[in-house]
């Protein structure tokens, strides 16, 4: 018997034009990261634009056990990332 499994990688691209500082930005993000490995499951980490205050650059990955399921977990991600922000998802590759 053959296990297998899929990987979704997602690097997305926030704008926060309201934060007026990195201390701002931090807050914002930080809730954003919670809700995003709360409620979807998310691993995520922000690898990008850490010293800039406007901007953040976060990789998501995501698994299951077949690509349908990662496949809908991935819109998720892009609908919650994308409500009330300015954001481009740029899901990277599907395995």
């Amino acid at each position: 018997m053959s296990a297998g499994g899929f990987v979704a990688v997602l690097v997305i691209e926030l704008h926060f034009p309201d934060a007026g500082s990195l201390k701002g930005k931090r807050k914002e993000l930080s809730s954003i990261k919670a809700q995003l490995h709360g409620r979807l499951g998310v691993t995520v980490a922000e690898t990008g634009h850490q010293d800039l205050w406007q901007r953040a650059t976060l990789t998501a990955a995501l698994t299951g056990g077949s690509l349908r399921r990662v496949t809908e977990a991935a819109q998720a991600n892009h609908q919650h990332c994308s409500h009330d922000r300015e954001t481009q998802d740029q899901p990277q590759h599907v395995l």
